[in-house]
């Protein structure tokens, strides 16, 4: 059944240090009411399992649906630790923002919902499909953001990182054409249906933006992308965002897969390596096969970055976004780290399992 939300009971949310505060409805999570308000803090899976809006409860009355402890452990419950995605207000409350992000914060555009027609399905690969919709109005949004997608009839919602650019995100348009590209799963409820059950003219809902792995503008350093799977949906989106702005600076786009047979977007990025100045695409192959008369990079992605980074020996602050499995980040993080970037220039979306 659908959450009750008492608009007429609301509550004042006060995110220190930064000083902002906002409404929030009873029965409705402090998360989505700051999306709704255009207030952005971050967040990641939304479903209380990656604990990126992860917060400390400084004063008032809570209680917080369901959430896995490996994103809020016991201990850290029971001091006053919350994930706000998963929080309802019973009072006024003073929340401690752990994490935030005072460019997130200025950039902030509040969730709408909109009319969704889907227009094509094309595979990419064995199991990665290339979905394309068109939209009812502009949606506006950050190269690197997703949307909720719902199939109505099915009752069937799922998050998927935009492949598109967004134009100008920063005018009054946005864009009403948007691409997503999505890793199929047997017995995924939603991806299960992209050969077969979806059909062009089919209508959608989606929602959002959502998302705080989104491309920084104007930053002079080097710009490094760590993906695997449909991990490429966002990154595609930040680097041809990063072309078009005209930016120069050195990219190094990672790509980690188990065979050839799981690449994709090659003669893409071929083009790309030819024209854009600084740039290098590094595919990396952890189960090569015979077949497949590979001479590229071979191990996993983490191994591969870690190996690059140290032989490039970059100059300047390095911003590094990366998305896909969390075992993937999990392990690109501290490589990351031991090459010197700055934990506020590390921009990451874990792509959690959904458990809707």
């Amino acid at each position: 059944m659908p959450e009750t939300i008492d608009y007429q009971t609301v509550h004042t949310v006060r995110f220190e240090p930064v000083g902002v505060e906002m409404e929030v409805a009873e029965g409705e999570t402090v998360l989505d009411a700051a999306f709704r308000q255009g207030i952005s803090v971050m967040h990641g899976c939304k479903e209380g399992q990656c604990s990126s809006c992860k917060s400390l409860l400084i004063e008032g009355d809570v209680e917080l649906k369901k959430y896995s402890t490996f994103a809020l452990p016991d201990y850290e419950r029971e001091t006053n630790h919350i994930l706000l995605c998963r929080t309802l207000a019973f009072s006024d409350l003073t929340v401690e923002l752990l994490n935030y992000d005072e460019d997130l914060m200025r950039r902030s555009i509040a969730v709408k919902e909109f009319q969704a027609t889907l227009t094509k399905i094309v595979p990419l690969t064995h199991d990665i499909r290339l979905l394309e919709v068109e939209l009812d109005q502009p949606l506006r949004f950050w190269a690197g953001q997703y949307v909720d997608l719902t199939i109505p009839e099915l009752g069937i919602t799922r998050s998927f990182s935009m492949a598109s650019t967004p134009g100008a995100a920063s005018s009054p348009g946005g864009q009403t054409r948007l691409s997503f590209i999505i890793k199929k799963y047997p017995d995924g409820a939603f991806s299960s249906q992209l050969d077969g059950g979806l059909e062009p003219g089919r209508k959608l809902v989606a929602k959002g933006p959502y998302g705080t792995c989104f491309r920084r503008e104007e930053q002079a350093g080097p710009m490094v992308l760590v993906g695997g799977g449909s991990g490429m949906s966002p990154l595609w989106s930040i680097l041809n965002d990063h072309i078009e702005s005209g930016e120069q600076r050195p990219v190094r786009f990672f790509y980690g897969a188990r065979t050839r047979r799981d690449l994709f977007h090659l003669d893409e990025f071929a083009e790309l390596t030819a024209k854009v100045p600084d740039f290098r695409f590094i595919p990396a192959l952890s189960h090569a096969e015979p077949d497949d008369n590979w001479t590229g990079e071979t191990g996993f992605i983490h191994e591969v970055l870690g190996r690059s980074l140290r032989e490039e020996s970059f100059s300047g602050e390095i911003d590094a976004y990366t998305c896909g499995p969390p075992p993937m980040i999990d392990a690109v993080m501290p490589i990351l780290q031991m090459a010197g970037v700055a934990p506020e220039r590390l921009y990451f979306d874990k792509f959690t399992q959904a458990i809707r």
